[in-house]
């Protein structure tokens, strides 16, 4: 049966489209109003910057909510469409269990996601996360090492470092010398540095050999390079210096140096109550035999590129591509169709290979003919 001809439609013909009437839901007066929250802090809570740079990004124009340009401090609700350069994002507004991360830091490395000199950074080797962003805990600077923790909790980072909360932190140090009584006494009742007085709240000799000797010194504040200035100000300078402990978290003795440890859920929930902060109301997630496996194992991470800032990616325009979106990352090739691959050249003394120079086909011997016969 031939297959008839397709019909051909008619474009002056007008097309009828079936029309809905919808009635709009009148808002109830005496409804509870929608708990908003800050536009800035969802947005560094879905690992687009700091809260600083998303005020940024908002004074930009390039965030909108509902259509309109946003504003700084505008509390939206879990409702509200929320676009960054046109396109859509899924905030979180309900807690969430943060993340924590336990990092025994090498000498070497800096403590900063922004380096001018391009140096080894801590921030080069964190996992990935899908929302929010890694926050450390403290700064080491390059020639420090040991305990560095990492959380995705803006709250409990500020917990532990701010100055009003006097959190301890415990070091071993290495110095070239001796102090005497009168020196470590002097120590704890405080000496006078560039930025003010300055003391130990203890300080614990811990034995050494020869002209090095170890001591254990405990402080509650985070002033950069204090202990090194502290022993610096009896002209004995410090060889080895490293981070044990930093409030109630201590720096396991399986983790070596350069290896990472994330914390369990159980052990979060009590860092969180430990700094007075909300614990989620929801049930923690079930693990499965593998997560849990994964959770408790020292693990050495690999250096990996970091996610770039919402506010220092490029600005889309409708050059790019007529669609408005800002140019992934090409190869040489689609940027300069000049540049192909170069095409190996034939060597003039090449020689083919001719049906003369194959061996002759060998007669088949009778043994073989009647192999396997019976």
């Amino acid at each position: 049966m031939a297959r008839p001809f397709k019909q051909q439609r008619d474009p002056q013909r007008t097309v009828r489209r079936p029309t809905t009437n919808f009635t709009k839901i009148e808002a109830d007066p005496n409804a509870p109003p929608e708990p908003t929250q800050r536009l800035h802090k969802l947005l560094a809570l879905a690992g687009l910057g700091s809260r600083r740079d998303m005020e940024e990004l908002i004074a930009t124009g390039r965030v909108t909510v509902n259509g309109q340009v946003a504003v700084v401090g505008q509390g939206v609700t879990e409702h509200d469409v929320v676009r960054v350069d046109s396109r859509p994002l899924r905030l979180s507004f309900e807690a969430e269990l943060p993340q924590v991360l336990i990092y025994h830091k090498p000498e070497g490395e800096i403590v900063s996601q922004d380096d001018p000199e391009g140096r080894a950074s801590v921030f080069d080797k964190l996992p990935k996360i899908k929302h929010g962003k890694w926050i450390a805990i403290g700064r080491l600077d390059m020639n420090t090492g040991g305990l560095l923790i990492f959380t995705t909790s803006g709250e409990l980072a500020n917990r532990f470092m701010h100055p009003r909360y006097e959190v301890e932190r415990e070091y071993a140090v290495r110095i070239f010398g001796e102090l005497t009584e009168g020196q470590m006494t002097q120590l704890k009742e405080g000496i006078e540095l560039d930025d003010g007085p300055a003391n130990f709240d203890s300080i614990t000799p811990q034995g050494g050999e020869g002209a090095n000797h170890w001591y254990q010194v405990i402080l509650r504040e985070g002033r950069n390079r204090e202990v090194r200035r502290l022993f610096e100000a009896f002209q004995m300078p410090v060889s080895r210096l490293m981070r044990v402990r930093f409030g109630p978290v201590n720096l396991p003795p399986r983790v070596k140096r350069g290896q990472m440890l994330k914390l369990e859920q159980k052990e979060v929930v009590g860092l969180l109550e430990w700094a007075g902060l909300p614990v989620p109301s929801a049930p923690l997630r079930q693990l499965t035999q593998r997560e849990k496996l994964k959770a408790t194992t020292v693990f050495t991470p690999k250096v990996r590129k970091q996610r770039m800032s919402a506010l220092d990616r490029p600005v889309p325009t409708a050059d790019d591509g007529g669609q408005g979106r800002p140019h992934r990352g090409k190869t040489d090739a689609a940027r300069n169709p000049a540049a192909k691959k170069p095409v190996p050249r034939k060597s003039a003394n090449r020689r083919v290979r001719q049906t003369s120079d194959l061996n002759a086909p060998q007669m088949q011997k009778k043994s073989d003919r009647n192999r396997g016969r019976g």
